[in-house]
């Protein structure tokens, strides 16, 4: 995680959290013109619209006072939806079994994207099974991880 993110995360989730909410993790797309900031959250109960302009206001007063992004951009709250983005370690052990899409910063083994069951986590390593073949991809270079929705 690059430190913007890690900053961001600091300061979301303790204030997510109080609110009742799980932080599943936050996306930030920086750009000249408007950047984006991206917050999933969740709950047993499911999330609401109710639950996302609460979460929205909460932290736009956060990110207002502590000013940790300089240039123009955009918040937006979001539940993870039926294509569920995996951002920590323990989301890859978690929905083990389901069907995943992953996207890596660079090529490992000369592919740069899997699509196929994840298996979970094994020496800082996801692994995910592809037409019976088994790849194991640093957690690091994950750029993004989505669940394949059954429907």
């Amino acid at each position: 995680m690059d430190a913007i993110r890690e900053k961001l995360t600091a300061l979301a989730e303790p204030a997510v959290a109080s609110m009742g909410y799980e932080l599943v993790g936050l996306e930030y797309r920086p750009n000249k013109r408007e950047g984006l900031l991206r917050i999933y959250i969740d709950s047993a109960a499911g999330i609401t619209l109710e639950d996302c302009e609460a979460v929205s206001h909460q932290i736009s007063g956060l990110l207002d006072v502590e000013d940790p992004i300089r240039d123009a951009y955009r918040l937006e709250i979001s539940s993870p939806g039926l294509d569920r983005p995996l951002f920590k370690t323990a989301d890859f052990d978690r929905f083990a079994g389901a069907q995943v899409r992953v996207r890596l910063t660079g090529l490992w083994e000369g592919r740069r994207k899997f699509n196929g069951i994840l298996r979970g986590v094994r020496d800082a390593m996801v692994v995910i099974e592809e037409q019976g073949t088994e790849y194991a991809v640093p957690l690091e270079r994950i750029d993004k991880a989505n669940l394949v929705p059954d429907v």
